[in-house]
Parts: C-alpha cells; sequence; structure tokens
C-alpha cells in the first residue's frame, strides 16, 4: 500500500459499516448514490468513485468498474447530464453516470460502483508519457480503490473509452498475470497501444483461466474516416487495424463466429465471453464517441451474460435515457493524508519521546508523525458544513466547506493527544494533505455549528510550564473528561477547546509571527481576539491546528479556499477583515 494513497479499510472497521453509506463518501441530494473524489494520488490524477447507497452489507457482490476517461473529457463530461441552452456539447456524448444507473436497475446480483478516472492532461497517453513509474502509478491506483471494497472481495473490471486504453494497458504492463479477480476487460474504441508481443499471451491465459472472464472490443474503421477533408489516423495507427491484430491472434487460440448485422461485424468465441464488434465506415464518418452514446458502455459490461442486448441494443436508440440527471454533482475532493503505519507510535509513545526535546526538533518530530499518517481514523473524515455569506459587494453566496471534526492530534483511535505546533509546520501539513487554516470568521461559523461546545480550561503561567508537552497533555486529558462528561464522542464537531491558528492580512506585514484567535465561551465570544503578537515559533497547550478542505463550493462551484481569501471581492466570503490577504498563507520558506 503507497503511503499516500488513503485506504478506507480500516475506516471501515474503525465505523464497523453494516451496510450502506461508506465512510467518507459524501450522498447525492435526491438520489440514491455516494460519491468520493480523490485527487493527486498519483499526482496530476483526479478519481470520482460512484457507488449506490444499497449493496455494501456483509455478504454482497461489489463489481468495481475502473473507466478511463477519453482525450480531452472532463470527469463531469464524461459523468454527462441533460443539456441545457449554453452548455457545452461533451456532456451529452458518453453518459456515463446514465449508463451506470441503467446497468444498477438491470443487474440486480452485483453492487456496481464505477470509478471514473481522469489525468490533469485530460489524456492517459500523456499522463503515462511524463509520469515516472506510470505502469506502478496506475497498478497503485486500482489496487488502493480496492482496498477501499477489499471486505467485500470486490470483482475488477478495467474499461475506458479513446486514450483510456492507455489506462488498461498500463495496469497490464505492471502484472505478470492478469490477477484472478479481473473479470473483465473492455476498450471502447480504445486499444491503440495493442501490440500482440506485449498483451496477446496474457489475454489468452486470462480467458482460459477463469470461466467469467469476459472480453469486449468495440472498433469502427477509423482507417477511412475523414474530418475537414484530412484522414482521422493513418491506414495502421487506428483501433479498426489494431482490433484486427487482436482478433487474429486470439483467433489462434479460440474459434471465432463471425455473424454481420447490417453495418456491424460480430466476432465472438467462448459462448460470447470474447466478443469484438467492428462497425464499416462506407460513408468515412467519424464514430468514435457515437460507439459509448449509443449503449457502448452498457454493452461492454454484459457482452456474453445472460443480460446481453436485454432493455437495448447496441448502437440503437440510448436505452438509458430515463436515467439522465438534470446536473452533475461532484463532492469537494478529499484530504490525502496517508494511512496510518501499523508501528506508528501511540500518543503516549510520542509525548514521552518529544517531551525534552528543542523546539526545532520537536517540530520537525511533529511533522514527520503526522505526515505520514499517524493521527486517528476520526480525523480522516471531514463534516460538511454550509452557510450564506456576503462578498466585499454585499452580494449572498452560498457555502459549503468541509472541516476536521476536532484539532489534529498525534496516535491511534484510543491513545492520541492533540498537538499545538508552529503555523510553519501546520502550513506544511496544509499543503501536503491538500487542506487549510482557517480565519477568524470561519472559527465562529464552526463554533456556531459545533455539536459539542465545550468550556475554555485555563492553566496559570508557571514559567515556561505551559509551553511544554507535560502541559500540551495535560491539556488534552482534560478536553478528554469534558468530552466523555458531555456524551460527547469521536467525529462530531467539537469547538471551544483551543485557541485556532489561523489565516490573516496582518501575515502580510507580520511574516514572521503567528496569529491566533478563538477559545470561544458559552456565549459566543471568543477569549481570544486576534492577535499577532508572538514570534512564529511560540507554542502552548491553548495552540490549536484545525484543517479545513482547501477546495470549497461557492453557489455549487469548486474554488481554492487559499485563492479566494486574496480575491478583492470575494474574500469577505471567509474573512472579516478589511483587505484580502497577499498570500493567505504562512510562508515557511521566509
Amino acid at each position: 500500500m503507497k503511503p499516500f494513497f488513503i485506504t478506507l479499510l480500516l475506516f471501515l472497521t474503525f465505523c464497523n459499516i453494516q451496510g450502506q453509506n461508506l465512510p467518507g463518501f459524501k450522498v447525492l441530494p435526491g438520489k440514491p448514490e455516494q460519491q468520493l473524489v480523490i485527487e493527486n494520488s498519483p499526482p496530476s490524477t483526479r478519481i470520482l468513485i460512484n457507488a449506490p447507497l444499497t449493496g455494501f452489507k456483509k455478504n454482497d457482490k461489489v463489481l468495481l468498474v475502473f473507466y478511463a476517461l477519453p482525450n480531452g473529457n472532463t470527469i463531469e463530461q464524461t459523468f454527462g447530464k441533460k443539456i441545457n441552452k449554453g452548455d457545452d456539447w461533451h456532456y451529452d456524448i458518453q453518459q456515463i453516470g446514465a449508463q451506470t444507473r441503467f446497468l444498477r436497475h438491470l443487474i440486480k446480483r452485483e453492487t456496481i460502483v464505477t470509478v471514473y478516472l481522469e489525468t490533469r492532461q485530460k489524456s492517459w497517453p500523456e499522463w503515462v508519457a511524463n509520469t515516472r513509474d506510470s505502469v506502478n502509478a496506475v497498478k497503485g491506483i486500482v489496487d488502493n480503490i480496492k482496498a477501499i471494497f477489499s471486505q467485500w472481495d470486490p470483482h475488477i473490471i478495467l474499461n475506458g473509452h479513446s486514450g483510456g486504453g492507455r489506462f488498461i494497458f498500463s495496469y497490464l504492463n505492471s502484472v505478470e498475470k492478469i490477477p484472478d479477480n479481473v473479470v473483465r476487460i473492455s476498450f471502447l474504441d480504445s486499444n491503440y497501444g495493442y501490440e500482440d508481443s506485449r498483451y496477446g499471451l496474457k489475454l489468452v491465459h486470462w480467458l482460459k483461466s477463469g470461466k467469467n472472464n469476459c472480453l469486449c472490443t468495440l472498433a469502427y474503421n477509423d482507417s477511412v474516416a475523414i474530418y475537414n477533408g484530412k484522414p482521422v489516423v493513418s491506414p495502421t495507427g487506428g483501433t479498426w487495424y489494431r482490433t484486427g491484430l487482436m482478433q487474429k491472434y486470439l483467433a489462434q487460440s479460440f474459434h471465432f463466429k463471425i455473424l454481420g448485422n447490417d453495418t456491424l461485424i460480430w466476432h465472438s468465441a467462448l459462448s460470447k465471453r470474447i466478443e469484438i464488434i467492428l462497425k464499416s465506415n462506407p460513408g468515412n464518418k467519424i464514430y468514435h464517441t457515437i460507439q459509448v452514446e449509443r449503449n457502448g458502455f452498457i454493452h461492454s459490461m454484459v457482452s456474453g451474460t445472460r443480460y446481453e442486448k436485454r432493455g437495448y441494443e447496441y448502437f440503437a436508440k440510448r436505452a438509458y435515457s430515463d436515467y439522465i440527471g438534470d446536473s452533475v454533482l461532484i463532492p469537494i475532493r478529499r484530504l490525502n493524508i496517508p494511512v496510518r503505519k501499523n508501528d506508528a507510535e501511540t500518543g503516549t509513545d510520542f509525548m514521552r519521546r518529544i517531551a525534552s526535546l528543542p523546539l526545532r526538533e520537536r517540530e520537525e518530530e511533529i511533522y514527520r508523525s503526522i505526515s505520514t499518517g499517524n493521527i486517528p481514523d476520526f480525523l480522516r473524515y471531514t463534516l460538511t458544513l454550509k452557510g450564506e455569506f456576503a462578498d466585499s459587494e454585499g452580494k449572498l453566496h452560498q457555502i459549503i466547506y468541509e472541516t476536521m471534526p476536532d484539532y489534529l492530534a498525534i496516535g491511534n483511535n484510543h491513545d492520541y493527544c492533540r498537538i499545538p505546533m508552529n503555523p510553519f509546520t501546520a502550513q506544511k501539513l496544509a499543503d501536503l494533505f491538500g487542506g487549510s487554516l482557517i480565519t477568524s470568521k470561519l472559527s465562529d461559523h464552526i463554533y456556531q455549528m459545533a455539536e459539542k461546545q465545550l468550556v475554555p480550561f485555563y492553566y496559570k503561567p508557571e514559567g515556561n510550564a505551559n509551553e511544554l508537552p507535560g502541559k500540551f497533555e495535560e491539556h488534552n486529558n482534560q478536553i478528554e473528561n469534558q468530552l466523555g462528561e458531555s456524551g460527547g464522542k469521536n467525529g462530531q464537531l467539537v469547538a471551544g477547546i483551543k485557541k485556532d491558528v489561523i489565516l490573516s492580512s496582518r501575515l502580510d506585514s507580520l511574516p514572521g509571527k503567528v496569529v491566533i484567535y478563538g477559545w470561544h465561551k458559552p456565549d459566543g465570544n471568543p477569549v481570544q481576539p486576534v492577535y499577532s503578537g508572538h514570534v512564529y515559533w511560540y507554542v502552548d497547550y491553548s495552540h490549536g491546528i484545525r484543517l479545513i478542505n482547501n477546495q470549497v463550493l461557492v453557489d455549487g462551484e469548486p474554488r481554492l479556499f487559499s485563492e479566494l481569501l486574496k480575491d478583492p471581492v470575494l474574500y469577505r466570503i471567509f474573512s472579516n477583515e478589511k483587505t484580502p490577504m497577499k498570500n493567505a498563507r504562512y510562508n515557511y520558506s521566509h
């Protein structure tokens, strides 16, 4: 398991999942679906996992579909929606979301989870060419997402359109033998990279090894397709040619039947477990995406099974029109916090080890521990908060942001300590996880929304005792007692227990300072007004680091919190200050 990729396997156990809601997933309003977004794990990738709300009980069967996006398309466009005036036409050319819903209605015996795979370049071939060790990175994507659903021992389907075929071939390159849990491989006009010498024998062995293993390949005669008077591909550069190579190679091991249906030629073998469907092209047209739109994804998922042609026909009228949604709703991405290592220190052991370290070394150890994922599980689950806030011109905006339920802590679920740190250490962790520190305005809002509003607990100054790890532990124990006495539990939104280390425009003129605020009293007023009198390395027991996701939704559109704080109009949505921030961060390279 690679450390940069969070697995939810431990989270599922932690939350004692019995049925339907998956930890970390966001439920789609008005839809029986839940989703999780992962970004930059591995770098320059974006992944959407779309799952139903039902089908995750102990003995349910899960079908995990990896759908690698075509060149030039986003997840939103690939998922699809109803087209309105002015919408980009890409939203209506694949409709994988609607085709998946059709399949879930058709197939009752398996729970279908679709994983949409996008790259920053909007091209898997380009991503592979520019990514070091891309083959193992692709394998890591499959293995780590599979681990999220490991308690159901999911079957895997590799699927993709256009340049998405490069993702499939990269995965095949990463294994000596195609794993037994891969039950279907489908190329939707996407096998440009097929070579007999690299993939032929692997496919033959895989098809022979499992009686339910299926291969589906859709292609059209792109070798004669014309666009603006010019050929789309060379005679040997398209899927028509590559599919011919694949069929001829497989025919050495399997007996094919060939059937013609209008302009479609069906090559099938192994009782249709192998289906290669070729569309002729007498009009020299481009059918690249039409193959997907006209029930191509549906067919690629059920070819060779008892569901084939049930309620649909390939390359015919859309069978999924009733399942197309009015909009595409993609949740805020997940924080990229590494999985906690099995041998990571408990909170008690860590605090004992750093007790006598100098400040600089202590901060280094705090960063090292948290950056490798040594935090309790409940902090990984950000909570979604909503509000209506005005910008500097008085215009109201609907805001959604996600916050950690409590302050950063080190340790496991049962033995942890909330850990104060200097703002540079906190900023580095926020950058690493894709998060951000908060503002005083959000500190107030979080307190207002908190399920548990605890009373601040003070210690009188005794020399520098309040700045030492022993006092950090003592204060943490006090908070735990208060939380227990209030009936609170981990994972609830808790406030009133720490001063927040915040972002402020004061940092533009005071780069070597730390700005603190909060520690709200029961009347909602803070003990600590915005204060920037401490040098950055000053830390005491009362300081806390609460991270939010740096991606927020403003009127339904994803924006970066750190960028909004610099906007001359929109900064006021999240700030009570008179001016926007120039940097909106603690510059630890200063």
